[in-house]
């Protein structure tokens, strides 16, 4: 095999595929990228359980394939200097990577010890912008759980319903949910959930362009289309949280307030907090204010939202002070509601205008007696 090519464009497609190159294998081959010369150069990363594979113009003067370690192909071709690009494979499997003066030789393994990524049989597809995609996923995913012994809320609920894209996350002390109209076309209704990982390199592979993200569910796997770029991961199975009958629809009392100047005060009274003790923010809603309160042994702290509020008598409810801010900066729109009820039941920021686009909610902490 041998191609030549510009430098960036091979880095970049090093850079993208090597996001699914397992760190560390029983098959050594994971642990590389699989390299593909014919019309197009293609290179691929995998892991098992998602994998991402990029194309890219090259010259290919003589097609086939290799496998090479992610780690020090990228490393190499990082730090060549700006220009062309020519990989040249061995019959050993001895590889020539040079640029200008630049000239390595690594070893790498053969193609066929690679593992055959999955093929999604499609059974749904969908089209979605990119910027729009993206948004929707950075404004959800601090809420995708960590803990795998309940592996279903390590990812995503996806919901298409009508010409409605839902995606929610939950991790047992919050939910986040996020709701945009999309290009369904004859697409039935269905719902999939998507691990949390592969959301995170859906992510990083969208744009801020209105270029369209090509999504295909099939029965055990769904694949993101970007591009040139394919990233395919398989689907969790399991029972997820009903999350129609789980949010609160009705509140006691409703807080207005603007987004930009809570995240400053939340922000601020933070600053005594030990991430250790993990004291739990005091949020007082009356008066036309959101005071927000904490003492720790760091010492106190007290700040003031100005806030329109409506329904009951003051109410005082704690909260995480991280699960708070989080909500508060993923939620897309200037000022946000806040329904409360009870200090022992969950807060909801919601949007203004009364829409279901957005809802973020919040289990309270107990709060001690002053």
């Amino acid at each position: 095999m041998k191609f030549t090519c510009e430098k960036s464009l091979l880095q970049q497609a090093i850079a993208t595929s090597s996001r699914c190159a397992a760190a560390k294998s029983p098959i050594p081959a994971l642990e590389g990228l699989l390299v593909e010369a014919g019309q197009d150069v293609r290179i691929t990363g995998y892991d098992l359980k998602k994998g991402i594979y990029t194309s890219f113009p090259a010259d290919v003067e003589d097609p086939g394939a290799i496998v090479l370690s992610a780690r020090l192909f990228g490393e190499i071709v990082r730090s060549l200097p700006d220009g062309i690009v020519t990989v040249d494979v061995k019959d050993n499997y001895s590889t020539a990577i040079t640029c200008c003066a630049s000239d390595f030789s690594i070893l790498g393994t053969n193609a066929e010890e690679y593992p055959e990524l999955p093929t999604v049989e499609r059974q749904n597809a969908v089209s979605i912008p990119q910027n729009v995609l993206s948004r929707m996923i950075r404004q959800t995913i601090f809420a995708v759980s960590d803990n795998e012994s309940r592996p279903i809320y390590t990812g995503s609920l996806f919901e298409i319903e009508d010409d409605t894209l839902t995606i929610v996350a939950v991790d047992g002390y919050r939910l986040a949910l996020r709701k945009e109209k999309v290009d369904a076309g004859d697409v039935e209704n269905c719902s999939f959930i998507v691990p949390g990982s592969a959301l995170s390199d859906v992510e990083k592979l969208c744009g801020e362009s209105n270029e369209k993200v090509d999504i295909t569910v099939g029965s055990k796997h769904i694949s993101f289309t970007v591009g040139s770029t394919v990233l395919i991961s398989r689907r969790l199975e399991g029972e997820f949280l009903n999350y129609k009958k789980s949010i609160p629809t009705g509140f006691s009392t409703v807080a207005s307030a603007d987004r930009d100047t809570l995240v400053q005060v939340v922000s601020r009274v933070s600053l005594v907090i030990d991430e250790k003790t993990k004291h739990p923010l005091r949020l007082n809603a009356g008066g036309g204010v959101l005071e927000v309160s904490c003492q720790t042994g760091r010492g106190r702290a007290v700040d003031q939202c100005p806030a329109d509020i409506s329904g009951g008598d003051s109410l005082t409810i704690g909260f995480n002070n991280r699960y708070l801010l989080d909500a508060l900066k993923a939620a897309p729109s200037d000022t946000v509601h806040i329904g409360f009820n009870t200090a022992s039941s969950p807060c909801v920021i919601l949007p203004p205008d009364e829409s279901d686009s957005f809802s973020y909610m919040i289990l309270p902490v107990r709060l001690r007696a002053d």
